[in-house]
């Protein structure tokens, strides 16, 4: 009796700790203290995961989040606010950021950006979405929570788990890969093909990674979802690291067949702008070599020149960036064309920029253009 009795306390507190780890819908309005303006798209973080979401126009927001958890307030001139989580209503007021006399032009300069890329997006016939993340910190979004189809930009995500089953399976940059001459496609883009023909071959990983990531190579990048066990393999790696919104579920073959399909390899302009602030800003490059080559490949990618790199090809800037491009569809739009990665610049500015444009109604050069000219855009408000 007294061994059920213990049975049933122990039952109860393992639903009562369960039932407090159930997220809830935490909702809520975010305002100004002093006259009480609401903030237009305003930044809340969940700490538990690193996860940003924006309000909307009039303050509103809505997160999922568990009892105990907290979540971080933060709008560009205010001084930010981290609270746990103790009610489904939260309203919040934010204290207006009173800058030294040396900090008012970089605050101006920030609300200045928002609104001129807001106002750029507005003009366009296609949906476009930007995020930038400025020194880890300061964030300026368009559409920055809305899904976007990536096309190759997943690449990138796909090298980390690339790299992450290597250090799992002892393997080396060095060590190759046994290709056999029926994953040498013919009808899709593969300068690897183009190199070494349709043949059985050997390549190291490392000029696997360097097709997929400097040359975009459609075929290196399914033998590479095939050596690691799937596209399902690099999606887990995403929502384990706290990227729930990188969706990673065909492979190049699969789009071809069905181009319907690159709309649900997909992110959001935020959630791609995080993935490259924490691998270039933040230890994560520097955690195996293989990372290392990861960042060095994306410094030396040799597709989309003429965006975002475009402004910054005379300057000091570095850039480690991954395009995506793709095919028109029914509608006769092109489906999109992407730029993500991050931005040096000589007096140690560092910013993460993801824009996506999707169902363009301009051709390929005009498309690229409105990423150059974003990038230009964003460059040119934060290179003094």
């Amino acid at each position: 009796m007294k061994q059920l009795f213990i049975l049933v306390i122990l039952a109860l507190a393992f639903t009562s700790c369960r039932t407090e780890q159930t997220p809830v819908e935490i909702s809520g309005v975010i305002s100004c203290e002093d006259d009480s303006p609401v903030l237009v798209h305003p930044f809340i973080t969940r700490l538990s995961d690193g996860k940003t979401f924006v309000g909307d126009e009039t303050g509103h927001y809505s997160v999922k989040a568990a009892k105990g958890d907290a979540l971080a307030f933060s709008y560009v001139g205010t001084i930010s606010d981290t609270i746990k989580v103790e009610n489904q209503r939260l309203d919040v007021k934010l204290k207006r950021y009173i800058p030294g006399e040396d900090e008012y032009v970089y605050v101006d300069s920030i609300r200045r950006l928002q609104n001129e890329l807001t106002s750029f997006v507005e003009k366009k016939d296609a949906r476009i979405g930007i995020a930038v993340i400025i020194n880890g910190k300061d964030t300026v979004s368009v559409n920055g929570t809305k899904d976007f189809p990536m096309m190759s930009v997943f690449k990138f995500p796909q090298a980390l788990a690339v790299a992450d089953y290597c250090r799992k399976s002892g393997i080396g940059l060095t060590d190759s890969i046994f290709i056999k001459s029926d994953e040498m496609k013919e009808n899709t883009w593969s300068p690897m093909r183009d190199k070494y023909g349709v043949r059985d071959i050997k390549l190291p990983v490392s000029e696997l990674i360097d097709f997929i990531l400097q040359q975009s190579d459609n075929n290196a990048c399914d033998i590479l979802f095939r050596f690691i066990g799937g596209t399902s393999v690099a999606d887990s790696l995403m929502k384990a690291l706290g990227y729930s919104d990188i969706l990673i579920t065909h492979t190049e073959e699969e789009m071809h067949r069905d181009p319907y399909l690159c709309y649900l390899n997909r992110t959001t302009p935020i959630e791609m702008a995080r993935l490259f602030d924490r691998f270039y800003r933040e230890e994560m490059r520097h955690d195996s070599p293989f990372h290392e080559f990861i960042a060095a490949s994306m410094m030396s990618c040799q597709t989309g020149l003429d965006r975002l790199p475009a402004p910054l090809m005379h300057t000091d800037a570095m850039i480690g960036h991954k395009t995506g491009t793709g095919d028109r569809n029914s509608q006769g739009r092109i489906m999109a064309v992407n730029d993500a990665g991050y931005i040096y610049l000589p007096d140690n500015t560092g910013y993460a920029i993801a824009v996506f444009i999707a169902d363009s109604a301009y051709d390929m050069n005009e498309t690229s253009k409105i990423i150059a000219d974003i990038s230009e855009i964003v460059f040119l408000s934060l290179k003094n």
